[in-house]
């Protein structure tokens, strides 16, 4: 009779492990696609955003065709990134780094532009954006790396092959020459 009991408990027990073992594999997997949304939120937010600043810019650069254009490629890529996963989210971002970049370069040629008050509260508004986006991105990369770290640990790895978590997850990170490029100065002609 005790040998029932105690084959009952370790069932118990083993079944315990697993549905915690598995809960927390669910719990950071949701972790992770909740981080995902607070980028794909902060991106569209900035996507709203740059319109207004191009059709600002725009009233005092007219001439400078070529920067409104590739900002309005930039956007239109940021948006449908997102849907596409980290990695084009994350060329789609530095190449809308390099786009603001320019504008705003444009915008420093325009004293009268950068009185505005219109165009100050825009760069405002896009500088909050972005630091929440790198806000964002830090948080989703952290909650990828406790999904991945957890996955591949073992008792969960078992787990996790059979419950379909055996993929890991992809950080949203710009590449090394998209860094190098973002850093340097951009080269505006008169």
């Amino acid at each position: 009779m005790p040998i029932v009991f105690i084959t009952i408990g370790v069932i118990v027990l083993l079944g315990a492990v697993f549905a915690s073992i598995y809960n927390s594999l669910v719990r950071l997997d949701v972790k992770a696609k909740e981080a995902w949304s607070d980028i794909t939120v902060q991106l569209k937010r900035r996507a709203d955003l740059i319109p207004n600043l191009v059709n600002t810019v725009k009233g005092y650069a007219a001439h400078e065709k070529g920067v409104f254009e590739a900002v309005t490629a930039a956007r239109a890529a940021t948006v449908t990134a997102a849907d596409a996963g980290p990695q084009a989210a994350a060329k789609a971002e530095g190449d809308m780094q390099r786009a603001l970049k320019s504008l705003f370069a444009v915008a420093e040629a325009y004293p009268d532009l950068k009185a505005s008050q219109n165009f100050l509260d825009l760069q405002t508004q896009v500088t909050d954006t972005e630091d929440k986006i790198s806000a964002s991105r830090r948080f989703y990369n952290s909650a990828v790396s406790a999904f991945n770290a957890k996955r591949k640990m073992f008792p969960t790895n078992l787990i996790a092959g059979m419950f379909g978590f055996s993929q890991d997850k992809e950080f949203f990170e710009v590449d090394a020459a998209e860094a190098a490029t973002l850093q340097k100065p951009v080269d505006v002609q008169f």
